[in-house]
């Protein structure tokens, strides 16, 4: 009888902790869900294009047509590009992007320096090519030299850039002005430039200028010789 009461007291005693253990509170376990609007990420973030300063003094394309102009505002649309607010040589003001911009340089801090530097830019946008040779004393000769003594030190796939900077250093030995390096700029663009010269460009722009390889130069000189329109250039009879 005893032992009746025992088992028949354990079951009760078993029975009511399993009724209790169901109101005790579970620990809340953290929740592994991702949040659909969770903050953005900073990888995302627009970074904005470098730009060229305002009062920069710059050669830009338009409709096809070339301006010279002074940069009067700079500002970055909500993709980060740059746009320029420019007022050209005849006081036109355009709103271009930046990839319309082919050349720029920095305003001098002298006012009196920087407007005798913008007519010489403005002077010089249309200079023809025998004026840009007299000006910067680059003969064809001394043009076909400067290759030589880019390529003559390389070998295997190695290749030589010229800046205009370099151009001026290396055929005349001293530090190119500002208008040297844009007159530099255009010379290297020419036809008889094309012969030694490859552009090299950097967002578009014409930045420097690779040398070719000699069998390069070699085809490229004949087929410049047999143009009607260069057989009197000083080139053909290096």
């Amino acid at each position: 009888m005893k032992l009746l009461n025992r088992l028949y007291l354990t079951a009760l005693t078993l029975s009511s902790l399993e009724a209790t253990s169901a109101f005790v509170a579970r620990p809340h376990l953290p929740s592994t869900s991702v949040s659909l609007h969770g903050k953005k990420d900073s990888s995302d973030e627009v970074v904005q294009q470098q730009a060229f300063s305002a009062g920069s003094f710059i050669e830009f394309e338009e409709k096809k047509r070339i301006h010279v102009g002074k940069i009067d505002a700079v500002e970055h649309k909500s993709s980060g590009g740059a746009r320029y607010t420019v007022i050209d040589s005849e006081g036109k003001k355009f709103n271009i992007a930046d990839k319309s911009v082919r050349y720029s340089m920095a305003c001098p801090n002298s006012p009196g320096q920087a407007n005798k530097l913008y007519e010489e830019f403005i002077s010089a946008q249309d200079t023809p090519m025998k004026s840009l040779q007299e000006s910067l004393d680059v003969s064809p000769e001394l043009l076909e030299m400067a290759w030589e003594e880019a390529t003559e030190e390389l070998d295997g796939e190695a290749h030589a850039d010229l800046t205009p900077s370099s151009f001026v250093e290396l055929v005349h030995a001293h530090a190119a002005s500002a208008m040297e390096k844009y007159l530099t700029w255009k010379l290297l663009q020419s036809d008889m430039a094309h012969v030694f010269f490859k552009e090299i460009k950097s967002h578009g722009r014409i930045v420097a200028f690779r040398a070719k390889p000699r069998k390069a130069v070699d085809n490229a000189k004949d087929m410049f010789c047999r143009d009607q329109d260069n057989e009197d250039n000083e080139l053909c009879f290096v």
